[in-house]
């Protein structure tokens, strides 16, 4: 009766793991050291199908553990006694300075993205200004929320968009077709662009090669499982329509962090 007990709990915090929307591709397994490591296997002992990918102690609360389960984070005490499943926030801030979303900071930084890896020849690319900011988006041309960011990039100078036409076929089953002639197209960019203010799709036929499926294939390995998903300079991933400020804020913050992160690999 004890281990259903344990089972259906664990159930349900599972549930509420994999339910959370938007989740971000896992980060490399690892395997801690020390009372890292012990923790470690106190839950895998109580929670042994629990996909442990990182643990590493904190400074929040007196010391709690962040552990990263698929997906997802969590925080316990060392004795693994007790479990914490949602966002940690500061509040240290407030009231002037807001709170910080610990936990979704940290995700960010966990789940980075190999940027110099992204295969690139699957997006067509859209240089503003000097373009020394850069983002690649992940968009579904039947996407309202696709719609909005176009709206927000507009306003934008000083960047360079590439562009992955990512149709959710469950969602729009028309978009496939409208993205395969958007890629066919001369000029996808411009036809990419065009679309937004007039509605209307280049004239073919859409029958040429195109990457749409491999690019499926490429947002599901990232984790994007939804529209607009964008990847940034210093890879972390960002989904949802952010608002002019936001992009802004997040195009300059990781142009920074990238500067940061390959002076960090250089020297190793």
């Amino acid at each position: 009766m004890q281990k259903r007990k344990n089972g259906f709990i664990w159930a349900l915090v599972l549930l509420a793991w994999t339910t959370v929307a938007n989740a971000q591709s896992p980060a490399p397994v690892e395997n801690p050291t020390g009372e890292a490591a012990a923790v470690k296997a106190v839950l895998q002992k109580k929670f042994p199908d629990a996909p442990i990918r990182h643990i590493e102690k904190t400074s929040h609360l007196g010391g709690l553990y962040e552990v990263l389960i698929g997906d997802q984070m969590i925080y316990t005490n060392k004795e693994a006694t007790h479990i914490l499943a949602g966002a940690l926030y500061d509040t240290r801030n407030m009231p002037d300075g807001g709170m910080q979303n610990l936990t979704d900071s940290r995700m960010r930084e966990l789940n980075r993205v190999d940027v110099a890896a992204i295969p690139v020849s699957y997006a067509f690319k859209r240089v503003k200004g000097k373009g020394e900011r850069v983002v690649h988006l992940f968009s579904d041309i039947d996407c309202p929320f696709c719609e909005r960011i176009e709206q927000t990039l507009r306003g934008i100078e000083n960047v360079t968009i590439y562009t992955y036409l990512l149709p959710l076929d469950s969602l729009h089953p028309d978009a496939a077709r409208k993205s395969r002639t958007i890629w066919c197209d001369k000029d996808p960019a411009k036809a990419w662009e065009a679309y937004w203010t007039t509605k209307k799709l280049p004239d073919n036929k859409g029958d040429c090669e195109t990457p749409i499926e491999k690019i499926q294939k490429l947002a599901s390995d990232y984790g994007i499982r939804g529209t607009p998903g964008m990847i940034f300079a210093d890879g972390t991933i960002v989904p949802g329509a952010l608002p002019k400020d936001k992009m802004e804020a997040e195009l300059t913050r990781a142009e920074v962090a990238a500067i940061t992160l390959n002076a960090a690999k250089k020297k190793k």
